[in-house]
């Protein structure tokens, strides 16, 4: 029942003579304008900063309340509240808050005290504890009286700029944030210099890229920032780094979060068994550094892609570009703005050169007047008028024949200012000093007209000032890299045992008297295969029934194509038996699937998976029946080729299988993987991403050499990171030699060693202790050739560079070896050549079965159900 009614109900229960007396006053109409005014004054007054200056009402009114106050001396925040209080209709509290944001970021508040921390989320002291005053930046761009637009103040008493005449994108270097009634606007911050370049590039007619740059740094992904507008996203890493095996170093966060949210993030990840920490140390102090230890079993890389998934060490930003133009809110990208603040810059700088032209021809016609005045001695013709009427008509006539040089006509307050000029500064007037001073004037009029003939040149300089004056410290602190995917499945930590009751037919978590499968974790899938030839995938739960006789349960990896099941089995009551290969990549979570044709009675005879697509060798044995002869023979699954999980496979016999034992284990039929390396992302890959490494099998390793001589050997793993500047970084090759010339510092020499890498499992320094000590080359080829360029000594000819076949110039000796001194002379440069070719070097042939894998995912069959929910893709 809407109000209106309610009311007439009430009325007509009511006598009939207070009914005569009460008047029913509709309040929908003015509820739809109270609230319209309401939605209005806060979107414009309260939460959304406007386009010419960036800010919004409450922080215009702290910057002229600091201009109001301001003496170059630091005032009392409480001080500076107090003042703007006669500007803002709001409490105290609220103006403080936000003169703690505005100070927070460093660009226009010179701040004294404990003005809080942005890493650690502490808040600031008490207004009466801290201290402000202008920046000299806030100094350069925000204030110019005269070019400032004003209006009365809430209560009338004062005037308050509508906008300051702010020179500078300064909305964009600030950001913004602000939920008013309807909309919000989240404009992030970006970086001064870049900002003053992209002004330049536009005034220049030049395209540019604006993206975010944030005070806590971190590393950001920008590929769906969509110039900050509606829909877009950014994703922000805090930067970890491996101090050793046990240690994880935390020394940059990601925007709007703190230290203090960060490590309750973890906490709560390790509460629930996503990632596995030891204890966490928090050093945050003028920089940040949280120290993360981990036990002694648990992998470092593996470690920080799972920070990355699970905690707050990785966060979504979504912008919200909405700003105020012309009283009303619009949505914009920061392009957009900066475009739009950067032609408002060079209409304001117009402003203030018009401004200064009028001023200087005020001078110099005022000058000019007073040197005809004086230099002509007019002011004698005023000695006999006794009116104040008959003074100023005397003055200008006296004038009238020395004024057709000047730019405009004399006004009566033109002739009022010459007679108030004092009789001592007549008597000591200097003509040429006048002359002097009208020609400076000149000058800078000529000056100001130039600048307003060229004002995008002018404006162009002022930014390059700008830049020049303030833009020391202010370099670009978040880096910006392309972040590759983190599946939470792969660096999830395995929080729990999965178990399973084979014969019942159940797999899960709780079923701790039964046998146990394998680690897991929550969020994991299982597939399983029922000896009826039944296969599903499910999801993790403490217990789910799959059907009777399981023979195999694991977790499910999606997408993989190297996990191979090799099966024999029974199609149908009285059909063939068939054998077949095949791998599970794509699959409908809880829905049944058949390793043949799903007919009554079929049966595995024998199954076996394979995580590298081994193929052993297995013995059938059939049924004695009639008249065969051959009742066992042999299988080898390298034979049989890989195909989809929906073929029906090779017929094994059309007579009953007795048995199946396996013969021989198996080696792996699928080819070598070829890994890449990708620069922007700092891993490795198998999409073709970057350079390739070369072809690895299941032991080859990949070497590692640092710029500082730190050399090891490690599996590739596509979960790796690698942060840290490699000069090498190749396959491995156990009987090739690696060459480094090093710089040994207590001897202070050039030194040439050559060894093995013997402890494939252990880290190594190459090159001496000394702190001084400098790797110069590495090379991996099995005859390295060097040059030395030497340095010319003085009185004596250049001596010619000499090239240095290293394989004859020092044996292989071990790791620990010092090595040879290369010369005792001094050097300027030292390059490796071409190498001398060797038998060795010959590219290595893989060899592969004849019948090796097919490229099988051409025949991986995708399920033709239609009306299921998906759940992964091919």
């Amino acid at each position: 029942m809407d109000i209106e009614n309610e009311n007439n109900l009430e009325a007509n229960n009511q006598p009939e003579e207070q009914q005569a007396k009460e008047v029913i006053t509709k309040i929908t109409g003015m509820y739809k304008d109270w609230f319209l005014d309401y939605a209005s004054y806060v979107i414009l007054e309260r939460a959304v900063p406007a386009l010419e200056d960036g800010f919004k009402p409450v922080h215009r009114r702290i910057m002229q309340s600091m201009k109001d106050l301001d003496d170059g001396r630091y005032n009392k925040v409480a001080n500076i509240v107090g003042h703007t209080m006669q500007y803002h209709p709001h409490g105290d509290a609220s103006i403080g808050d936000a003169m703690v944001q505005l100070g927070q970021k460093d660009l226009l508040i010179d701040t004294q005290g404990n003005w809080g921390n942005i890493l650690t989320g502490d808040r600031a002291a008490a207004s009466r504890y801290i201290e402000a005053r202008l920046s000299k930046f806030a100094m350069d761009v925000v204030y110019n009286p005269k070019i400032t637009d004003w209006q009365a103040s809430y209560d009338g008493r004062r005037k308050e700029p509508i906008t300051l005449p702010v020179m500078f994108p300064l909305l964009l270097a600030q950001g913004a944030e602000g939920i008013a009634v309807g909309l919000s606007t989240k404009i992030l911050p970006h970086n001064f210099i870049e900002l003053i370049e992209a002004s330049i590039k536009h005034l220049q007619g030049k395209r540019f890229k604006l993206f975010p740059d944030f005070p806590t740094a971190g590393i950001m992904d920008v590929s769906n920032y969509n110039d900050g507008l509606r829909g877009g996203k950014l994703r922000v890493r805090a930067k970890i780094s491996q101090r050793d095996k046990n240690t994880l170093v935390i020394n940059e966060i990601p925007y709007s979060t703190t230290t203090s949210t960060l490590i309750e993030s973890i906490i709560k990840a390790n509460e629930k068994g996503k990632i596995k920490v030891k204890h966490i140390e928090d050093n945050t102090a003028e920089n940040v550094e949280i120290l993360i230890h981990l036990p002694n079993n648990i992998s470092p890389d593996k470690t920080i892609d799972a920070l990355y998934a699970f905690t707050n060490c990785e966060i979504s930003i979504s912008p919200l570009s909405c700003i105020i133009i012309d009283h009303k809110p619009h949505f914009i990208g920061v392009s957009e703005i900066l475009r739009l603040s950067t032609d408002h810059t060079v209409q304001l700088l117009k402003s203030e050169l018009e401004i200064k032209l009028e001023e200087f021809q005020e001078q110099w016609h005022f000058a000019s007047l007073e040197r005809i005045f004086i230099e002509n001695r007019i002011y004698r013709d005023i000695e006999e008028e006794e009116t104040w009427e008959g003074v100023i008509k005397a003055i200008d006539r006296g004038l009238q024949p020395h004024i057709s040089h000047l730019k405009r006509a004399i006004t009566e307050d033109d002739i009022v200012r010459l007679t108030e000029i004092k009789i001592k500064r007549i008597s000591k007037f200097d003509i040429d000093k006048a002359q002097q001073k009208i020609d400076a004037l000149e000058d800078e009029i000529a000056k100001i007209r130039h600048h307003l003939e060229h004002l995008i040149d002018y404006a162009i300089s002022y930014f390059d000032n700008l830049k020049k004056n303030h833009g020391a410290g202010r370099e670009r602190k978040t880096d910006i890299r392309l972040f590759e995917d983190i599946e939470a499945t792969k660096v999830v930590i395995r929080n729990t045992k999965l178990y399973v009751n084979r014969k019942e037919g159940f797999v899960g978590t709780a079923l701790k008297r039964d046998e146990y499968v394998t680690d897991c974790s929550d969020i994991d899938d299982i597939i399983c295969f029922t000896e009826d030839g039944t296969m599903k995938v499910t999801k993790v739960d403490d217990k789910t029934y799959i059907g009777k006789n399981i023979i195999h349960v694991a977790v499910f990896k999606k997408k993989d194509k190297r996990t191979i099941y090799n099966v024999i089995y029974k199609d149908g009551k009285a059909g063939n038996s068939y054998v077949k290969r095949f791998a599970v990549t794509s699959i409908t979570r809880d829905r049944e699937y058949s390793v043949g044709k799903a007919k009554p009675g079929t049966k595995i005879h024998y199954f076996s998976a394979n995580v590298n697509g081994e193929a052993e060798v297995v013995t059938v044995y059939l049924r004695q029946m009639g008249s065969i002869k051959k009742l066992r023979f042999e299988i080898d699954f390298a034979e049989i080729l890989i195909k989809g999980r929906n073929s029906k496979g090779n017929i094994a016999s059309k007579h009953p299988i007795k048995k199946v034992e396996l013969k021989e284990e198996g080696v792996s039929t699928l080819k070598p993987r070829k890994i890449w390396f990708d620069e922007t992302v700092k891993r490795l890959n198998v999409e073709e991403r970057g350079e390739l490494l070369g072809e690895f099998k299941g032991e080859d390793r990949i070497l590692l050499v640092t710029q500082d001589g730190l050399l090891s050997t490690i599996i590739p793993e596509l979960t790796t990171r690698f942060d840290m500047p490699y000069i090498v970084m190749e396959k491995w090759k156990p009987k090739k030699p690696v060459t480094a010339v090093y710089w040994e510092g207590e001897k202070e020499r050039y030194y040439v060693k050559r060894f093995l890498v013997e402890n494939k499992d252990k880290e190594e320094n190459i090159i001496s202790d000394h702190p001084k000590s400098q790797l110069e080359l590495v090379s991996t080829d099995h005859i390295p050739v060097l040059e030395i360029v030497y340095r010319k000594a003085r009185g004596k000819e250049q001596k010619p560079n000499e090239e240095i076949n290293l394989e004859e110039f020092i044996s292989i000796k071990g790791i620990k070896a010092q090595g040879n001194q290369l010369t005792t002379e001094s050097v300027t440069q030292l390059n490796l050549l071409e190498p001398i070719a060797s038998a060795e070097d010959e590219p290595e042939e893989i060899n592969e079965l004849d019948n090796a894998i097919d490229d099988f995912t051409q025949n991986i069959q995708k399920p033709d159900e239609k009306s299921q929910t998906k759940l992964f893709d091919d």
